[in-house]
């Protein structure tokens, strides 16, 4: 009795163990610069191409870039010397800023398709900046008028404004139905929702919140302060509510990207450490740095993931160096001069990882995502 029950045991335990999915392998690329010594990744598309911006030889400017199949290409300005780019569709089509002149306080939206980077133009204000761009190419972003700074959606040609208040908004991302999420609110910040011509207030966690992800089920991805100025907390806004996703023991965290499935990337604040890059996924925050094998990998944020679970962001390893990284599981196209990480992970879940930002977040009341200073 006791041997055939231990024997049941066994054969439970063995058969729960291979029911369980392996753990996945990662390909780490090193995306490396456009000659300077930073680079940082802001948006993936489902090819695995990467934007983001990085500093020219000397460190002597910041342009955006374009990385795809082994290369990362110049994007160049609008005549400036300064450009970011932060979107990207499936068809190549990229979205970002770039100061128009050499030294000038202008900066516009620019839209970089067929190897022509177009300005967008503004709301008749000197400022505008486009965060993201839909497969149909509809933009969203944020623009400058007389007295205010409002949220957009670049569409057919013409930039529309979303926001019918005197306040101030701005929209992060968009998906393939052109609902647009963001931030608005005068004093008082919330996340929204734009859809069908409505501009819906997602609510907060108690305090600010901003909205930085949309998917196609219009699940929301951000972050927002807690009660008192606790905070900030990443958090899915999915059926009506908005999930506080924790921080896994952290003092905050950020949420910037979210996939098809309702998979979240951002990262989280450790006393003493920084930022550590996190992937929500099956009701779990798993740090991911803890899913990493590879020794000397420090890995503080994931900015974006596509479908096939490739996540970009940025890494420092003193062995390889630093700055923008793109991270495939294995089945995904291999990058050339590529590393590979294992991760190890619970009931399926899929994970990468990236490092923190050349210019390190400040664990502040005011900070926010992607915001520019131009004063």
């Amino acid at each position: 009795m006791r041997i055939g029950g231990c024997l049941q045991a066994a054969a439970f335990w063995a058969a729960t163990a291979c029911s369980l999915p392996a753990a996945p392998l990662y390909e780490v690329t090193l995306l490396g610069t456009l000659g300077g010594t930073q680079s940082q990744t802001f948006g993936i598309n489902a090819s695995g191409q990467v934007v983001g911006s990085s500093s020219l030889p000397g460190d002597s400017a910041t342009h955006a870039f374009l990385y795809s199949n082994g290369t990362m290409l110049d994007l160049g300005t609008l005549g400036g010397t300064y450009s970011v780019a932060y979107g990207i569709n499936d068809s190549g089509e990229v979205v970002g800023i770039s100061s128009v002149l050499p030294g000038g306080t202008d900066y516009h939206a620019f839209l970089y398709t067929g190897g022509v980077m177009h300005d967008l133009g503004t709301l008749g204000g000197n400022y505008s900046q486009a965060y993201a761009i839909n497969d149909s190419g509809q933009v969203a972003g944020a623009a400058s008028l007389p007295g205010a700074t409002h949220a957009f959606l670049y569409s057919g040609g013409v930039m529309y404004d979303l926001d019918g208040t005197s306040g101030n908004s701005e929209g992060y991302g968009i998906n393939g139905s052109g609902e647009v999420v963001g931030e608005f609110g005068n004093g008082t910040n919330h996340a929204f929702l734009y859809s069908n011509g409505v501009m819906q207030d997602l609510g907060s966690l108690g305090g600010n919140s901003w909205a930085q992800a949309v998917n196609d089920s219009g699940q929301v991805a951000g972050w927002s302060y807690l009660e008192n100025f606790g905070g900030p907390h990443a958090f899915l806004y999915s059926n009506g509510v908005m999930q506080d996703l924790g921080t896994l023991g952290g003092l905050y965290s950020y949420a910037f990207g979210i996939d098809a499935a309702g998979q979240v990337v951002g990262y989280r604040g450790v006393a003493g450490e920084g930022g550590r890059a996190f992937l929500y996924s099956g009701g779990l925050m798993t740090d991911l740095n803890s899913l990493i094998s590879t020794p000397g990998w420090d890995i503080g944020e994931a900015s974006a993931i596509n479908g096939r679970g490739q996540i970009a962001g940025s890494g420092f390893n003193p062995q390889y160096g630093g700055g923008a990284v793109l991270l495939s599981p294995l089945g995904a196209v291999p990058e050339p001069a590529s590393f590979v990480l294992l991760g190890a992970g619970l009931f399926g879940l899929i994970v990468a990882a990236s490092f923190a930002r050349s210019d390190t977040r400040p664990a502040s009341n005011n900070l926010t995502f992607r915001r520019i200073d131009h004063v």
